[in-house]
Parts: C-alpha cells; structure tokens; sequence
C-alpha cells in the first residue's frame, strides 16, 4: 500500500466513525508560550482540551506536521543513527472532546490495525498503565485492560510504568492513562530466539510503538496534585512513517516509499549508493529526514536565524550540511535539490510545500552556501588552535569557543583531531557547555501557579474591535514568577478591549480603574491557548469588584496606523514588483512597522519610491475601512481576500478591505486611511535568499523624522558655510578629497620606494636568511606592498614590520620568503600570534604573510627584539 493511500484510508475510516476530518496546522506555534513547535499530535487542540475554546466537532481526525528537536521530546541527535526517529514526522490522530472514551478508542484502533490494514494479530502487543505507587497513588487502568482482553489475547497486554503509560502535555494541564500498540516485525527466527514481550519499549529497530492512546482523565495542577477533568477525551497519536514501514513490509522507515526517492536523489548526486557503508548510510538518513524538518518549516513561515525558533532551523540545517560535508564529501550547497522530489512527493497531501518551493529551494541553498564558508573558516581556526598548542590534546574551552562563537561542529573537531594525531579534551568541552546550558537556564527560569478562579465564566469575549474602554470583572488570575521579569499576575476577564499580541502586532497596554480609584496597569496583554491575558505587576486589592478597563489610546492609534500600513505595503508591493510578492512575516508596533515580502532582489531607488508614493496615494485618498466579521472563509477568498502560508483560519474568518486591499486580518486598524497622516520607508534589506525586509514608519513618527532630518540639513548647511547649494558644495569636497588622497598614496608610494633602499641595506643574515625586524611609518596598505616589492628583488626574506596609527594602536606585520617558509618551517601566521601578545593584541594569516593588531605600542620594541629567536 502506497503512503498517499495509507494516509487516506486513516482518514477515511474514522470519517466513517462520524469525525470531521481538518487539515494538518502549522508547525510552528503562535499562541502558546511552552512550544516553538507543535511536537505531538495534540498541541493544536491544546485550547479545548484546557476549556478555553469549542471544537467544530466534538470527533476530530487529521494527520498532523511535527517537530520534536528540543525541550522533553528531543530526538535530534537520535536522528540517523536508528531507522526510527524523526524530526519531522507526520502523526495520525483521531480525538474525541468529551465524547467517546476508552471502550470505543481501543475498538476503532483495533479495527483500523487487523480488518483495514491487515495487520496480523500475532505480531502486535499492547500495554496499559501499572499504576504508581507514588504520590500520585494512581491504580492500574482496569478498565482499559478489560476492554482489550475482548480484543487480544491476555499474554500481549502488557503493564507499562508511569514513563511509558502516563502521558502528560507539560508540567500542567490535562493528562492521563495511555495504552501503546508496538508491533513486532522480526523474522521468525529471531523471534523464536527471543519473546517480543521483552524488548517492548527497548528501542529495538525492529519491535516499535505505532500508536499511542492516550485517556485524558485528569488535570495536573501547579503544586502536583491530580484532579479529575469534568468531560474525558481521547488523543491518539499513529506514527504515519512507523505504519508505512508495517504496511510494506519493510525493515526501517527509511525503506519506505516516504524516503526512498529523497534517498535515491542523495544518492544520484552524491554518487554513493545507501547501505555500502554505515557511515555514509548514516548521513543520508540525517539529510533525508532534516531536509523535510527544514523545508516544511519555511512553508509554514518559519525561516533559518539566530534566535529563537529560527536557530532550531538553522541547527537542524547545519547538521544535515556537516554530515554531507564530512561523510559523503560535499564541499557545495546540494541539499536543496532535494526538495523538487519532496514538493513532488507530498505536495498532494501538503500543498504548501509546493506552493513555497522555490523559496524553500533559495533559502537552503544560501545557508548551505553561508555555512560551507562557516567550516572553511573553523578549520583554518582549527589549524591555529593546534599549532599554538603545546600538547597533543586540544582544551576544551578552546574548541568550545570555536563550537559556541563560529558554530563549528564539535564532532567534525574530533575526527580532524583525530586524524592529525591530536585528542580532545572531552571532558573539559563538556564543561563548558554545561555552563552555557546552566547561564540559559537561570535566564529563562519561570514557575507558573494554578489559576484562581473567581467566577466560573466558560468564555472571555474581545470587545477591541468596537471599545477602548469597559466595565469588567476579573474572573481568574495566577501568579508568575521569571528570572527576567521577577513577579508578574496574569488576569483574566470576563470580556477585554485590550488586543493580545498576534498577526505580528503588539498587544495593547493600559491601566485598570477601581471603584475607589486604585490603578494598576496592564503592561502587556497576549493569547495563550485561545485565552486573553493580561500582565500586571500589581494584583489588584479588590478582586472581586468591578472594573474599569481603559487601553492606551494613544498607542493603540499609532499601532493601528502602522498596521493598516502594512496592508496597503503589502499590495504596493504587489502592484509594483509582481504578483509573486508574498507576506513572509510581519512586526507591527506603535514606533514603526517591519514588513517580510518574497522577492529575488534589492529595490531600487526607483521602486522604493513607488512603492512608498503607492501607499501616500491610497493615504490620501481617505479609503474608508470595511470590515466584515465572522463570514465564510470560503467568501473571504471569492471577494479576494489574500490567505497567508503558515498562519491557522477558522472556518470564519475577519475580513479587512480599503480600496482594492483586502486581507484576512485579526488586527486593529484605522476607520480611514486619512488618519495615518503619511508613510515612510526607513530601510530595505535582505533577510534570506528570497526574502526582503521594509522598516517603515507613519504619522508622529514621520513628523519626528523629517523634523530630524531637516534639523541635520541646517547644521550641515552651517558646516559649508551656509552654501546655497549644498548638494553641489558636498559633491565639491567629495571630488577635493579624492584629488587630495590620489596625492597622498603617491607621496606613501614614493616614501615606501625610499624606505626600500633603506631596508635593504639594513639587512642581516642570520643563517642564510636575509632578516630585519624594524618600525615603518607606513599603514597597513603600505607596509603589505612594500613587503611583496622586497620579497620580489630578493630570497631568503624574514621580515617584520611594526607600526603606531596612534597612542592606542600597534600593528605588526610579518612576511617570509614562500620558499623559505616551506623548507624551514617559518610560519608568519604563528610568529604574529605569538608577539601580538606583547601589543596586548593578536592576529593571523597565512605561512608566509600575515598581520595582527592591538592596543599597546609599547609592547613594539619588546616585539622587534624578539623576532630573531624565530631563525635559531
């Protein structure tokens, strides 16, 4: 059975079980703070499972994008090395909120596994949870296990402890029992050998989990405690990689038909052939998978950086690069070739991947390009790392700053050292990666309290739209305690004006008013699970009172220009570079905006100013708002509303037009594009390959802009004398300065020719080498030139130059015959590391030329004296 039609037929079955089946969501999380990606099935259902949102149907099925790299579920360095994990992987779900249970669960996967799929009874084992005899004081699930001894034989259910049979989303929420379903695909010889029973759950490649139920009948709370949820629900989780390797029969994940053409191209590029040799296996298995973590990532928005969810990415990028690197020796970008046969692959099933190729295809290929510079660079770092060394094991901390500050592989560390002979100080790496771990740690250290619940109130409703002020009450709050903001109180209300931070745009602040006049402000509000919260430092002293809630007018308006802004940017852009140009991200805040387009190149100066007239046209045009609230997603797109990749719709949405602009938008904006006064563009730049970044501003904030700039025009128009041209006058100094430097490097040129002839009657031979360690009055530019003038007239040259810029610079610079440097040894690179130590500095290069830099001049003499001892 084909995966496309093992997929289908998941979900068709349980569509036959009356569930409504919905599409995968994004990967990457919006609203909720304790994940960057979904990790498991259920995380996108995590708001009704917490009570804070209904469901469309109370019988859920889909198959779900998921990413575990970091946090409890990290697979990552797992990946590769076994045939079974993932980074991505597509997780089969049906769920059930508050309507079936444990009797119909097991039933259905039963059925689905032995009638549909045809699994044979006799290689399957379930497991039910054994109860705990800690302080949770949980018994075994007898109910579970009665069900299932209708359906198995007693000998294959299992008692599984609380690690593999308690399934729990965090250190709160919803939890419970769980059954897992393993299946044993051994050969009848090893299975004779060995009883299936004892390797369940023992990583065995070949005896493995395919679906886990999970019963969800309690609520852990912050101080520990269990408590039994008023309406049980069901999650199940069926690995679709796992199943597809079951179904055809085959031995590892890798073998099926979801790899198999991403393994073949590998293959084909790379001209090695999968399972000759274990390590190159191994990195094909790493590409394989990672390409697809990486690739579904950027369709659903999230692109490779530094921080945050973005440095996962790149991490898990990087690897796939290295082990293509150093196990099937590419020293080019390929990897994004690739993902032409994963778009053609499961394009069907997820039309982003198709949709957002070639972006997918552009951004691969650079940070490939940009991280193959990357490990060029450590190895040249790596090289002065061993030669400054004065043993033959390499320390830790060393190769530790290479991993931590260039990002060069520590593994890839190990096998160069190895191979030259050289060890690692393992231990004394580790080390500093703990401390690194443990400074991450404390920073992001946060304890959450239970909510306390004041008024039991099922649904909080968003007035913003309408209201910047209310009359509220407070119906649960908890405390919140982080390194980084000390003690916070979320409050939550039983309706708000305040807009949660989300769609790119901030969330609003304010103050809330009592009765008696006591103020406590609201510093930030934001949507957790479908919940609007908002942040104080204070708890308000009459808890159960009224009232009043009043958001910051101001910066309410200056975000809603910016926001509207966006809009209007978004279909400039559009119109003046082409309909290719899509919304990749967006910040809107009440200073300035930031907007993320696809685009292949830089704007020029000529279409930044169209752009911008776009946008000042449809401003001053007065385009009224019209808003339309709660319709069909379905007539959102008929009326030309524009859907973004990566963002989750309802099946109703909100629909924002002025003039021809109309967007899917939860945000606020002005009721007239009047009201934002003007737009201004203040940069344009690239944020990967493909994607293009505008920071711009509106109203006040252009105001304060030209306002500055014309304050600069006057004081420059002082400094040339208050020239009535001063575009001219400046253009006049730039052509004078240029004239004036054409005569400086002349006079520098003819001053180096002269210090030639002194140099070279200076001279000492010192063992066949022609030496001479002396201060020049030369820069940097000069003393290079005149070095390589000298190494042409003569042999055997060991040169040291020092120079002074200023009383806070020293600059030394060192050349050797290339000759010399190769029959004796000489290694300029290592001479201006050592002695840029005297100049408190230090530098490199290469053997035979190379430069280092520092703050003390007074380190020179010291410096010159000691060149000599490099010729004994």
């Amino acid at each position: 059975m084909k995966s496309q039609d093992i997929r289908a037929t998941f979900l068709n079955f349980f569509k036959d079980k009356s569930h409504l089946i919905v599409p995968s969501a994004p990967m990457v999380t919006k609203d909720d703070p304790t994940l960057m990606f979904v990790n498991s099935g259920m995380a996108p259902f995590k708001e009704y499972f917490l009570g804070n949102g209904s469901p469309k149907s109370t019988r859920i099925t889909d198959s779900q994008k998921c990413l575990r790299v970091s946090g409890k579920h990290n697979d990552l360095e797992e990946v590769g090395y076994d045939t079974y994990h993932h980074t991505l992987f597509e997780m089969l779900g049906n769920w059930s909120f508050g309507d079936y249970f444990k009797k119909e669960a097991i039933a259905w996967a039963w059925e689905l596994l032995t009638e549909v799929y045809k699994i044979d009874k006799d290689i399957l084992y379930v497991t039910v949870f054994e109860g705990s005899d800690d302080k949770d004081n949980l018994k075994l699930d007898t109910e579970a296990y009665d069900i299932w001894k209708q359906h198995i034989d007693e000998d294959r259910i299992l008692k599984g402890n609380k690690k593999d049979n308690f399934w729990e989303m965090g250190e709160q929420g919803p939890c419970g029992p769980c059954s897992e379903i393993h299946v044993d695909i051994r050969s009848a010889e090893e299975k004779a050998k060995v009883d299936g029973r004892t390797l369940i759950n023992e990583d065995h490649p070949h005896v493995v989990e395919i679906w886990n139920l999970v019963f969800m009948q309690f609520n852990r709370k912050a101080n520990g405690t269990l408590e039994e949820l008023p309406n049980k629900h069901i999650d199940t989780g069926m690995g679709f990689e796992r199943l597809c390797m079951v179904l055809q029969d085959v031995q590892s994940n890798y073998d099926t038909d979801v790899f198999k053409p991403i393994i073949s191209e590998i293959g084909t590029i790379t001209n090695t052939t999968y399972g000759k040799n274990e390590k190159q296996d191994i990195a094909t298995r790493v590409i394989s998978d990672h390409v697809r973590a990486v690739a579904f990532s950027i369709a659903d928005g999230q692109l490779p950086s530094n921080t945050g969810a973005g440095y996962v990415i790149r991490r898990i990028l990087r690897r796939a690069i290295r082990y293509g690197f150093t196990f099937l020796n590419k020293k080019d970008p390929f990897i994004y070739r690739l993902v032409e046969v994963l778009s053609n692959k499961m394009g069907e099933a997820f039309p982003e991947i198709k949709a957002q190729k070639q972006l997918i295809e552009n951004v691969i290929r650079e940070e490939e390009a940009s991280f193959l510079k990357t490990l060029d660079k450590g190895l040249l770092l790596l090289d002065g790392i061993i030669d400054a060394s004065k043993t033959k094991e390499i320390s830790g901390e060393k190769v530790f700053e290479l991993y931590d500050t260039f990002g060069f592989p520590i593994d890839l560390t190990a096998l160069i050292l190895s191979e030259k002979g050289y060890t690692l100080d393992e231990n004394g790496f580790k080390e500093e990666l703990q401390k690194q771990k443990n400074r991450s740690r404390a920073a992001s250290e946060s304890s959450t309290e239970d909510w306390v619940v004041l008024i039991d109130d099922k649904e909080e409703e968003f007035i913003g739209y309408d209201y910047l002020e209310a009359d509220v009450k407070i119906t649960k709050y908890r405390k919140v305690t982080s390194k980084k903001d000390g003690e916070m109180f979320q409050l939550v209300f039983n309706l708000t004006p305040f807009y949660p931070e989300g769609g790119g745009q901030v969330g609003d602040k304010g103050y809330l008013e009592d009765t008696h006049g006591d103020v406590v402000y609201i510093l930030d509000t934001k949507k957790e699970n479908n919940l609007i919260i908002h942040f104080t430092k204070n708890l308000p002293k009459h808890l159960n009172e009224s009232f009043k809630a009043v958001v910051d007018k101001k910066q309410r308006y200056r975000t809603e220009c910016n926001h509207t802004a966006t809009h209007l940017l978004h279909q400039a852009l559009r119109e003046v570079l082409g309909t290719h140009v899509e919304q990749k991200g967006s910040a809107v805040h009440s200073k300035y905006l930031r907007f993320d387009f696809s685009h292949f190149s830089k704007l020029t100066t000529d279409e930044l100013r169209d752009v911008e007239d776009f946008v000042n046209a449809r401003i001053s045009g007065k385009l009224p708002l019209i808003e339309k609230r709660n319709i069909p997603m379905q007539q959102a797109l008929d009326d030309g509303a524009m859907a973004l990749f990566g963002e989750k719709y309802g099946d109703t949405v909100r629909a924002i037009k002025f003039g021809k602009s109309v967007e899917l938008c939860g945000g606020t904006h002005v009721q007239n594009t009047g009201d934002i006064w003007h737009f201004k563009i203040k940069s344009e730049g690239a944020v990967a390959s493909g994607i293009r970044r505008i920071e711009a501003i509106t109203n006040d904030a252009v105001k304060d802009f030209y306002s500055e700039n014309n304050k600069t025009l006057f004081e420059i128009k002082d400094l040339l004398n208050n020239a009535k041209e001063p575009v001219k006058a400046v253009l006049k100094l730039q052509e004078d300065n240029a004239s004036l430097q054409k005569q400086i490097e002349q006079l520098l040129k003819e001053k180096a020719q002269n210090l030639s002839g002194e140099i070279k009657n200076n001279l000492q031979e010192i063992n066949g080498v022609q030496f001479l360690a002396t201060k020049v009055d030369l820069d940097a530019n000069g003393i290079k030139n005149l070095a390589f003038s000298l190494g042409k007239d003569l042999d055997n040259l060991f040169l040291l130059f020092a120079t002074a810029p200023s009383k806070d610079k020293a600059m030394l610079t060192c050349y050797i015959s290339k000759e010399l440097a190769k029959e004796r040894g000489y290694d300029a690179g290592k001479v201006v590391r050592e002695l840029g130590k005297l100049i408190h500095g230090g530098g490199g290069g290469q053997n035979f030329f190379a430069t280092a830099g520092g703050k003390n001049p007074g380190g020179i003499p010291k410096a010159l004296d000691k060149a000599k001892d490099y010729l004994v």
